[in-house]
């Protein structure tokens, strides 16, 4: 079986949205990869994301960029604590005036980023060579 590719994703729609959600379950991440840009009306997080598509055993350092992100607005996350690790359970979106409304990354523990958006933009990408790791991800059921 060839090895999978490089991710590289794009959303225009909250269905497409889910798609980049399912990618990017059980991603890791510092507090400090998450860069909001109000002028540029982007939000941009690096992270380690688990490749479930390659049959697990493996992460690959990865992006997400939302575009005419209007605001952002976080929940149980301190974003002066930079070195703290978030661990992405999901991205979701509701619906606001249309075509916007918000992109909501929903963290274990409890903690949610919240972006209001004009509409869905968001474009996901692996920028590095895979590597092994030992942990997979578990949930309780």
């Amino acid at each position: 079986m060839a090895e999978p590719k490089p991710l590289r994703l794009l959303a225009q729609d909250p269905e497409d949205l889910e798609v980049i959600s399912a990618a990017m379950q059980d991603a890791v991440l510092k507090v400090g990869d998450i860069v909001y840009e109000a002028k540029a009306k982007r939000l941009t997080i690096a992270f380690n994301r688990y490749r479930w598509e390659a049959g697990g055993g493996e992460r690959v350092r990865a992006g997400l960029q939302l575009a005419g992100v209007l605001g952002v607005q976080t929940r149980k996350i301190r974003l002066g604590a930079k070195s703290a690790v978030l661990e992405l359970l999901a991205m979701t979106f509701t619906p606001g005036e249309a075509p916007g409304g918000a992109v909501t990354l929903s963290f274990a523990g409890g903690g949610d980023l919240r972006a209001n958006v004009e509409c869905v933009e968001a474009v996901l990408a692996d920028v590095s060579t895979p590597w092994r790791t030992p942990r997979k991800p578990a949930h309780e059921v």
